[in-house]
Order: C-alpha cells, then sequence, then structure tokens
C-alpha cells in the first residue's frame, strides 16, 4: 500500500485510533524525563545560574515552532500537487500547535533575556523574524476560520504558507545571515565547539524528542477532530439541501 492509501480518511482514523495512545504515553515520559532531568538533576551554569534552565522548554519549544511550519508547508504542497484533504486538514490541525509553540519560544526567551541581556525584548535578527513567524500563525488561523468553503480557504491558507515558509526559514537561520545581534548560535548542533555541554545536551535531548512526540500526538488528534468536523458539515449540508 502507498503512503496514500495510509492517508486515506477511513484507513487514517483507523491506524490513529491505536497509534495515538501510544504516542500520548510516549510524549509524556518523554516530556516527564527529561524536564525532571533538566530541572533537578544539572547544575546551575556557572555564567547563567539557575536560569539556564529554562533551556529545556525555550530550545524544543522554538524546534517545535519551526518545524511545524515546515511540516504545514509539506502538507500545503501536497494539498496543491494532489488535492489530498487529510494533508490540508493536517495542516490546519498543525497551526494552533505550533503557534502555542512559538508563543512559548517566544515568552520563555524574554523571560531568560531580561537576567541575561537587561531586556526582554531586543529586535534581534532572529527574535524579530519569530515574531514575524507567529503573526503568520495566527493569520493563517484566521483565515481558514473567515472563509466558509473548505476547498477556497485550503487552497488561500496554502499559499499563505508559501510565503511565511520564509520567516521560519530566517527564524532558524538568522544567526547566520547577520552577525549582529544578541543571540547565541545553536545550542543543540553536531558542533562540540558550538555545543553545549554534554551535562545539559542529554536530558535537553530527551526533552525535544518529548516535545516533538507531543506535537506528533497533537496534531493526529486534532486531525482526527477536523475530519469529523468535515464529516458533519458534508451531512448538514446534504440535510439541507434535501429539505
Amino acid at each position: 500500500m502507498s503512503i496514500w492509501g495510509w492517508a486515506n480518511p477511513r484507513k487514517f482514523m483507523g491506524w490513529t485510533d491505536t497509534a495515538l495512545p501510544v504516542i500520548a504515553v510516549l510524549a509524556a515520559g518523554m516530556l516527564a524525563l527529561g524536564l525532571v532531568w533538566g530541572f533537578f538533576f544539572t547544575p546551575d551554569d556557572y555564567r547563567q545560574g539557575a536560569t539556564v534552565k529554562i533551556f529545556y522548554i525555550h530550545v524544543p519549544a522554538a524546534m517545535i515552532a519551526i518545524n511545524a511550519w515546515g511540516m504545514m508547508l509539506v502538507a500545503s504542497l501536497v494539498w496543491i500537487i494532489r488535492r489530498h484533504h487529510v494533508s490540508a486538514l493536517a495542516a490546519k490541525a498543525a497551526a494552533p500547535v505550533g503557534m502555542v509553540m512559538t508563543l512559548v519560544a517566544l515568552a520563555t526567551g524574554a523571560i531568560w533575556g531580561q537576567p541575561m541581556w537587561g531586556t526582554y525584548w531586543e529586535w534581534d535578527p532572529r527574535l524579530t523574524s519569530f515574531l514575524i513567524l507567529f503573526l503568520f500563525y495566527l493569520g493563517y488561523i484566521a483565515l481558514w476560520e473567515a472563509i466558509e468553503d473548505p476547498d477556497t480557504a485550503a487552497d488561500l491558507t496554502s499559499v499563505l504558507c508559501l510565503v511565511g515558509s520564509v520567516f521560519a526559514i530566517l527564524s532558524r537561520y538568522a544567526v547566520l545571515f547577520w552577525n549582529q545581534g544578541l543571540h547565541q548560535g545553536a545550542s543543540l548542533s553536531m558542533d562540540a565547539e558550538e555545543n553545549v555541554a554534554d551535562v545539559f545536551w542529554y536530558p535537553a535531548l530527551v526533552a525535544t524528542a518529548g516535545f516533538a512526540l507531543l506535537f506528533v500526538a497533537l496534531v493526529l488528534l486534532r486531525t482526527r477532530t477536523e475530519i469529523r468536523a468535515r464529516r458533519l458539515h458534508a451531512l448538514e449540508t446534504r440535510e439541507r439541501m434535501v429539505s
């Protein structure tokens, strides 16, 4: 069976009915392990003190915020090319989750930035592009809600997703494009010179895996809800036409 067979609405509801509880339990376990390990079993940083521990929420949330838009981009392209309804609904389902992750990253960054930089906000290239990404999330969600016809909404939001992808890329690589700015380079990388110490790196990886699994679980759950809502809308439309 091809991947498109698994994305058939009926089959999607079937396999996610089994997979979703497993993914949710794994997400809860990984999140609990990573955050407890990071917050209670790692030392304070020699420069940042205890404030470094916000890293276990801020970095995973920021990574998911950016990659969520990437997932929406792929799903939107599938809709544009193949007109596959589940892909459009998956993109719609992912947007609120990505928006919340973006907001969490902005809030935790501000909380961390005040004692480290002396300010809650700076018009740094990465921070600014991340704020714009958050506004794109808001616009994407609002556009879905503003258009009654679901196919037209899917078309227009897919175009918006393509445009917003520029800012998702900027949010990820802004520190490489511009040398100025307060934001440091990547904390989780394969470069030993830039990477954080192992004592922080390992729990951060576990926490990031937990955030990723949480994202998958929430998107699957919300996609199932969107499929049900679409079926209900179709039934209501049919009843109105009959009556």
